[in-house]
């Protein structure tokens, strides 16, 4: 379908872990308005983390309607509806289109033992090497596999397997699909940028290969919105609607991933650390060692998307943070994390380079990229007595570069050109020690929603409102890219001595980590 001059709005609707959002946009990638509100979903026993899929849907009902308040005429101006949301995760339905259960989430870690038990053996590297991600409890494939062996009853009366996006767009068009990336890394050959059998019989899950729905390449191929769905969100019937990718590769496009200059990196910056190079073609691809991290299809043809996440990245500043608001409160002064970053920049800067050395693995879940250790944990190094509060939050802004520049290494050489977004690319300091650690140009993306952009994008190339991807990031991406910010070379040149003593503290660590680990759970040895 070509996208007629009145109508002129995509809505992108963002289903993620923290909020279910809808951002209109024009058919220019301007920001017209945005509604959202948070998602909710329960832990009721230990690893085990569900979400309401009828619940999720009224959210996303809810947002649109709100939306349609904020943006005049936007039934008369609808061009096109895209959906992302949170990756992995299981959310089953049955032949009535009914959920069968509450949703597995990728917090979900019940499937934690079996992926140990395949990464410690041969099946791993077989694995490895068709769907070029690592596996972990996270994904739908481990997800299905423990259903499969403690609740047959669920898996039986299931038809098809979900995410939280594709439930959506079911919803919204009746259509049971998911894309090319969530199949290629939830039980896929990325290749084939499909499902692959032999891949669920490594996993174990041969027999659940019924399960698995049509792939939809939302850039290529869209579905009329059913007449239900318009009375319920109250849009037109048959406009059409875009199963976009998932929600990491939307972001990575929203906020300049896709660039003709070669070498560009995207990392994003939030609570966890996610780090992204585009190569052009499957053979392009770099594996690594650890089999770890993952690789998706892009929404561009050929095109791979190769990534790698640190498990924590703001947590760590928020831990430093909550250090400062919890000494000051003990004297009875009362500060924000908001008030005190305020100041941070200037004070980490003032601070000198490569004092301490830290490795910012402070989340409960330990670290998956660029290696798995879940009994990993935060520590510094060469602490003394002068230093101060300045050094050490220097000294985790340095660690999260490091980290970084660990990521980027496993998927090859180091980038060229970094586009940063998330919670803390505002930061000047981050910005810079990030640029000198991994030794390249950082551009900062302001686009606020990139995720609902990205998939906006996704849908504005299916209905032929641009030619071609490329067409559309000129309009929608470059606008919002800050210009590029070159490395320091005297920084990048010290960071650069420091980082292998970073890696070789990081592999030293490891037999004390589980040490640790041990002693925490009781354990009467180690």
């Amino acid at each position: 379908m070509t996208a007629s001059a009145s109508r002129d709005v995509i809505i992108g609707i963002d289903a993620g872990t923290s909020l279910i959002k809808a951002v209109a946009f024009t058919l220019t990638g301007e920001q017209l308005a945005d509604v959202s509100r948070p998602n909710a979903y329960v832990s009721p026993a230990s690893g085990h983390v569900e979400q309401d899929m009828a619940q999720t849907w009224s959210d996303t009902v809810a947002v649109i309607r709100a939306l349609a308040k904020s943006v005049p005429d936007l039934s008369a101006r609808i061009a096109a509806v895209a959906v992302t949301g949170q990756g992995d995760g299981t959310w089953l339905i049955d032949d009535d289109g009914r959920p069968v259960a509450p949703a597995l989430l990728w917090l979900d870690s019940r499937a934690g033992r079996l992926v140990e038990e395949i990464r410690a053996g041969e099946r791993n590297a077989a694995l490895y090497r068709r769907t070029g991600s690592g596996l972990n409890a996270c994904q739908q494939g481990p997800q299905l596999a423990w259903l499969q062996a403690h609740m047959p009853d669920t898996i039986a009366r299931a038809t098809t397997a979900f995410h939280c996006k594709d439930w959506l767009y079911f919803l919204l068009t009746g259509e049971r699909a998911t894309d090319p990336s969530e199949a290629t890394f939830s039980c896929g050959d990325f290749r084939k940028r499909a499902f692959d059998a032999e891949t669920a019989r490594l996993i174990g899950i041969a027999d659940l290969t019924r399960l698995f729905p049509p792939v939809v390449d939302g850039a290529v191929m869209t579905h009329p919105l059913t007449a239900a769905a318009a009375i319920e969100i109250g849009l037109p019937e048959g406009v059409p609607v875009c199963l976009g990718y998932v929600d990491v590769i939307c972001n990575a496009l929203g906020a300049g991933l896709y660039d003709p200059s070669p070498d560009v990196g995207c990392t994003i910056i939030g609570s966890t650390g996610m780090h992204m190079r585009l190569v052009p073609s499957a053979d392009a691809v770099t594996l690594n060692r650890e089999a770890t991290g993952y690789t998706m299809p892009f929404p561009v043809p050929g095109h791979y998307a190769q990534m790698q996440s640190n498990m924590a990245a703001t947590l760590n500043i928020d831990w430093m943070l909550d250090l400062a608001c919890d000494m000051l409160a003990a004297e009875g002064v009362t500060r924000t994390r908001a008030e005190l970053i305020r100041r941070l920049d200037d004070q980490v800067l003032r601070a000198r380079p490569g004092e301490v050395l830290f490795h910012p693995f402070i989340s409960d879940a330990g670290e998956r990229g660029p290696f798995v250790a879940h009994e990993a944990s935060a520590q510094f190094f060469g602490l003394r007595s002068r230093h101060r509060y300045g050094d050490l939050m220097r000294g985790v802004m340095e660690g999260l570069a490091f980290a970084a520049r660990d990521c980027y290494a496993a998927m090859g050489s180091l980038p060229r050109d970094v586009r940063i977004t998330g919670g803390a690319a505002k930061s000047r300091a981050l910005g810079a020690i990030l640029g000198a650690a991994l030794d390249c140009d950082v551009r900062i993306c302001s686009r606020a929603e990139a995720g609902a952009a990205g998939g906006a994008m996704i849908a504005a190339v299916a209905i032929d409102a641009y030619p071609d991807m490329r067409a559309c990031a000129e309009q929608w991406v470059a606008p919002h890219l800050s210009s590029p910010q070159s490395p320091d070379a005297a920084l990048a040149k010290r960071y650069a001595s420091i980082f292998p003593t970073y890696l070789e503290a990081r592999l030293a660590s490891r037999p004390v980590w589980k040490q640790l680990a041990a002693l925490r759970a009781g354990g009467d040895h180690v």
